[in-house]
């Protein structure tokens, strides 16, 4: 394991130790704590191991001195979806532990998450009635799954995030995530929240205006040109990239979930492992914030 790695892994294991209130055992705790566990799991994304199988083999050959005791799959499996509350905590927790945390600029984004690849399993799937069918206008084909809904900085770090029905309209469910925590748009005054032309519509933007964002898009063929609309070509790649991170280094679509809490899990703990990338970056003052390439080898 490379030094880089292996220090982020340890400081992110001290941080939740610290500073999240983990689980409260009965009698004797696990072998493995919860620190322990949600650390492993952000190793794992790291290091592009969607086999969680292989992954526990690698873990056992190779972190054993960081981790003296590791579950058989089905337990790591078991461990991994209660600890989903937790995983949520430590996101927000990195955010607040950096200066972005204060960032009055929010970059808002959907992006396919393919939960099935035949229509034999979309009839046994578990998450019939959660997934469904969606269009990606980006690679112009159609899927079967949900999509991710990102909120985040410009550089990158995790604020909100969400998983809906793919065919679910994107301005509800950020208007929803907006009313789950309704105090993090009050805290920032003059909140610029960037998308793109999915977002659009004049009642989508007056609800918007009475949470006192303003909302920065692209103007459509038959619409005059927008204030701040030159800036948007630039920013719109930011969001573009965190999306191929998660994706490309951070095998988002391999996420292998089968049932909701599966899902949910597994997207959370990549969201996590970039959130830990760009506070380990932060906190050490590496040019790239986004850089993954120091810890996934």
């Amino acid at each position: 394991m490379p030094d880089e790695l292996n220090t982020l892994l340890t400081a992110l294991y001290v941080k939740i130790d610290d500073d999240l209130e983990t689980g409260r055992w009965m009698g004797c705790p696990p072998r493995l704590s919860d620190a322990e566990l949600v650390t492993l799991a952000v190793a794992q994304a790291l290091l592009g191991f969607h086999s969680e199988a292989r992954w526990l083999r690698y873990a056992n050959q190779h972190l054993a001195s960081m981790f003296p005791y590791l579950p058989q799959q089905s337990g790591y499996n078991k461990r991994l979806k209660a600890a989903l509350p937790l995983v949520k905590k430590a996101i927000r927790m990195l955010a607040v532990d950096t200066d972005f945390w204060f960032d009055n600029h929010w970059i808002v984004d959907s992006t396919p998450l393919p939960c099935g690849m035949s229509r034999p399993t979309v009839k046994r799937s578990e998450m019939a009635g959660w997934a469904g069918y969606g269009y990606c206008a980006s690679h112009s084909r159609y899927f079967w799954g949900l999509r991710l809904y990102l909120v985040c900085t410009p550089t990158g770090m995790p604020i909100l995030w969400a998983l809906a029905n793919a065919k679910t309209d994107e301005r509800e469910v950020l208007q929803a995530m907006l009313d789950i925590d309704a105090g993090l748009v009050a805290d920032r005054p003059g909140l610029l929240l960037i998308s793109d032309k999915g977002f659009a519509s004049k009642e989508f933007e007056n609800d918007l205006a009475m949470r006192g964002v303003t909302l920065l898009r692209p103007s459509f063929k038959r619409e005059k040109k927008r204030k701040g609309e030159g800036l948007l070509k630039s920013v719109r790649q930011l969001i573009e990239s965190v999306n191929d991170t998660l994706k490309g280094q951070l095998n988002l679509e391999h996420h292998g979930g089968r049932t909701f809490e599966g899902v949910a899990v597994r997207v959370a703990q990549r969201v996590l492992a970039m959130a830990a990338a760009i506070w380990r970056n932060h906190k050490t003052g590496a040019p790239t914030l986004r850089s993954l390439i120091a810890f996934d080898h």
